[in-house]
């Protein structure tokens, strides 16, 4: 080494910036490396989603699904005045209040044939009656 303290001094900073520059170029290959990486996976799962597009396009369409078999409605017009009623108010009713919404007077005869017809229509999967005496259509 010299002798000469500014050269002395200047080959302090010169060795001191060296171990930085270095160390921090060891750190920037390490994040190099950990990024390759991470590009590696990305590229492997673009690879595996571009064969699945592939793959599904390749795939011939599925044929149309048949609509399920519709309960068959009585043909007697008092089944479609019931439905209609049930359709136009949207909610469940007991047969007294389908009496009301057809305009029957409020009789026995008229209830219990009301409610025989709508027994008719459940077992028929028309309507549904989820709990005793009260009738709806399914889904609602």
């Amino acid at each position: 080494m010299s002798e000469n303290p500014q050269i002395t001094a200047v080959l302090e900073y010169v060795e001191t910036r060296e171990r930085e520059l270095a160390d921090q170029a060891a750190q920037l290959r390490v994040r190099i490396e950990e990024l390759t990486a991470q590009l590696g996976e990305f590229d492997a799962e673009c690879e595996n989603l571009r064969i699945t597009r592939k793959t599904l396009l390749a795939l011939p369409a599925p044929a149309p699904a048949e609509e399920p078999d519709r309960p068959e409605t009585p043909d007697h017009p008092a089944y479609q005045q019931i439905l209609a009623a049930f359709t136009a108010t949207g909610q469940p009713m007991r047969a007294r209040d389908l009496c009301q919404a057809l305009d029957l007077p409020l009789v026995p005869k008229n209830t219990e044939g009301i409610r025989s017809k709508l027994k008719r229509l459940v077992a028929r999967g028309i309507l549904t009656e989820p709990e005793p005496g009260l009738f709806t259509q399914p889904g609602t």
